[in-house]
């Protein structure tokens, strides 16, 4: 359904695309996590932009720089992050082949030589900050500015879609609520880009 939503936009067609993970909570008390039947599913893990752990799942979000969605997946927070979003085009190839030149723009947290060469073998580049002890990547001064653009849709997704009050009880139950807080981002995008709304992303004309 998102990508029927996104075939209707200008979006779909975007090769600039930014990707970045974020916590999604299953449980607050140990007595909740020795219950759940979450338990194999969720696991422990740490949000760096909030200091703290969490018990739960990551959602994984490639998107184009307007916010729309194009890939996503929700994994155990214990698995590897570059593990998670290698496998992402590789479930979704016929989605990446249908593209030239894809840019893939994320954080320090994917920085591997083999992350890069697989991604590279399915078409895609990555651009991300250099590390201390490399030489300074090529077009690191855009990502700044680039990066709080993903870092804004988590916070819709958040903020005014309540990811993380999604109240699943069971990994079919997470997923389809998560599910839903993507689609509805994407329809919010899709319909704002059709009435030609000055922020697609804003879904506050919807909130009530």
């Amino acid at each position: 359904m998102i990508r029927e939503l996104a075939t209707g936009s200008d979006f779909w067609t975007d090769t600039v695309w930014i990707t970045d993970s974020t916590p999604v909570p299953c449980g607050m008390s140990r007595p909740t996590v020795q219950r759940s039947n979450l338990a194999g599913w969720a696991g422990f893990g740490y949000c760096a932009s909030h200091s703290r752990f969490f018990w739960g799942l990551r959602l994984y979000l490639v998107c184009t720089p307007t916010g729309m969605p194009i890939l996503w997946a929700l994994a155990n927070p214990r698995i590897g992050e570059r593990e998670v979003l290698a496998a992402m085009p590789e479930v979704d190839a016929d989605l990446v082949a249908q593209r030239e030149g894809i840019l893939l723009i994320s954080d320090k947290g994917f920085a591997s030589r083999t992350f890069e060469k697989e991604l590279a073998e399915l078409g895609i580049e990555l651009l991300r900050p250099s590390l201390k002890r490399e030489r300074k990547r090529y077009g690191v001064p855009i990502l700044k500015k680039v990066r709080q653009l993903i870092e804004s849709v988590n916070y819709t997704l958040k903020g005014q879609l309540d990811l993380e009050q999604h109240g699943g009880r069971t990994f079919e139950g997470v997923a389809i609520r998560v599910a839903q807080n993507v689609l509805a981002l994407a329809a919010g995008i899709w319909h704002n880009n059709r009435i030609g709304a000055p922020v697609t992303r804003s879904l506050i004309a919807y909130d009530h």
